[in-house]
């Protein structure tokens, strides 16, 4: 392992070198509560008193945690602002955080971005509102990914277990087993495309996030984490099972090459050329919207294993709220997020078609016997409820993950285009990662 170290500028000089911007770091002067601990009779106070939150989050089902909230504390006005998806919003959020102007109270920010804005400081820790009590009431993957250090520096909003979707119409018409393992699934795509030369087992032209959900099932440990001390290394045994595997796939021109969420992909998925799709638990809802004419076809099965036997799963995707340090009403703030995320408003988004991130909801028999009419009536959700059981809770995400996923298509990419082996690719994307790192202050080995 060779060590690329550069003095490290400790303190809030090193964390706002970061892209988050000079500006982004220390404390509100709003008179926010920071580290002081907050009860529950100061939380009730600010809700008796009323005011104003601000809520930027992409998240449809939140419309109507927002409208129940208001009913219940009708002396809060919530203002819920679709500041644009994921990388939109960052940017955004980081031009308001750099001009100290226009800062949401409220953000919702996915869990592989957590943890940079935990160490900018321009998250605040929860702690001190007694997020630490609702430890249990989470499954493991999406309670792991809200903590950074000793902090906790949001509440999970969702999460993504993930499972196998895949085309039954297809996989009968073609007496294909529904593949258990990883090594079954090369076999069945071998068979399907042999079959039927249009037909590819899935698609797939490099995405950061299935890589990096594949390599978590694969027991891989690429990011290590400490601090501003972070590690970078894609060549442990989890690392090579996935670039050994997926690398037959692409030798063999078994996947597809037709990118996620364009109009190919859906047709695809409609048409049955596209037969599976490995994904996180909140992919129904996009199914029923976007691929109408195949419901009936597909159906939700355990993620196939690296190991014959085993039972480990990842997440794929998934988000928290939290609440910017240069926010205001930060008890209103609060108070809103516990309510949408552990709270009644669990069960809103549950109704209007979000994914949980709570096991007492996972757990419940009315959740786990729910009938999907567009998977022929399967109770799908014990397939993902299984799978939130079984992700390892030990994944780390960069605290520069943003940026790292940005290049992930100059790198990995490679490898679906151009012949570049997948391993050369993670070994480019492992480099240049190393390279942002270092040049922001962070010690980072590889």
């Amino acid at each position: 392992m060779s060590k690329h170290p550069r003095r490290l500028l400790r303190g809030t000089v090193l964390v706002c070198a970061l892209a988050l911007g000079a500006t982004a770091c220390g404390g509100s002067d709003d008179g926010n509560s920071g580290d002081k601990k907050v009860g529950s009779a100061d939380i009730q106070a600010a809700l008796k008193k009323g005011g104003t939150v601000t809520v930027w989050a992409w998240e449809p089902t939140l419309k109507q945690v927002v409208a129940d909230f208001e009913k219940k504390y009708p002396k809060v006005d919530i203002k819920l602002v679709n500041a644009g998806t994921n990388n939109d919003q960052y940017k955004a959020l980081q031009n308001a955080i750099s001009a100290r102007k226009g800062v949401p109270d409220v953000a919702q920010i996915e869990y592989y971005a957590l943890s940079q804005y935990a160490l900018t400081k321009s998250v605040a820790d929860l702690k001190p509102y007694g997020a630490e009590k609702l430890a249990d009431s989470y499954s493991p993957g999406p309670w792991n990914s809200v903590q950074a250090g000793d902090g906790i520096y949001g509440l999970p909003m969702d999460s993504g277990p993930m499972a196998l979707f895949y085309n039954k119409r297809v996989f009968d018409k073609y007496e294909i087993a529904v593949p258990t393992t990883w090594d079954e699934y090369v076999e069945a795509a071998r068979k399907l495309h042999k079959a039927d030369p249009k037909a590819y087992i899935t698609s797939d032209l490099g995405d950061a996030g299935l890589t990096t959900s594949l390599l978590w099932q694969a027991g891989s440990h690429p990011y290590k984490v400490d601090g501003t001390e972070v590690g970078i290394d894609f060549t442990d045994a989890g690392a090579t099972k996935y670039t050994e595997t997926w690398q037959k796939l692409i030798d063999e021109k078994l996947v597809s090459p037709i990118a996620g969420w364009s109009d190919d992909w859906y047709k695809g998925l409609g048409d049955g050329t596209i037969a599976t799709l490995p994904s996180g638990a909140w992919m129904p809802a996009n199914f029923a919207s976007g691929v109408k004419g195949a419901s009936g076809d597909w159906r939700a099965a355990p993620l196939p294993q690296w190991t014959k036997g085993a039972t480990g799963s990842s997440e794929n995707g998934g988000s928290s709220l939290a609440l910017p340090e240069l926010g205001k009403n930060r008890e209103l703030a609060y108070a809103f997020v516990e309510y949408a995320n552990s709270g009644a408003g669990v069960q809103t988004r549950i109704e209007n078609g979000a994914f949980p991130a709570t096991t007492k909801d996972l757990n419940s028999e009315a959740f786990q016997n729910t009938e999907f009419p567009y998977f022929g009536g399967q109770k799908a959700n014990k397939v993902f409820a299984e799978s939130a059981k079984n992700v390892p809770a030990d994944w780390k995400y960069l605290p520069y993950q943003v940026y790292a996923n940005s290049i992930f298509n100059d790198t990995v990419g490679k490898a679906y285009i151009s012949g570049t082996k997948l391993a050369q690719g993670l070994k480019a994307w492992q480099d240049a990662s190393v390279k942002y790192g270092t040049e922001q202050g962070f010690t980072v080995e590889k």
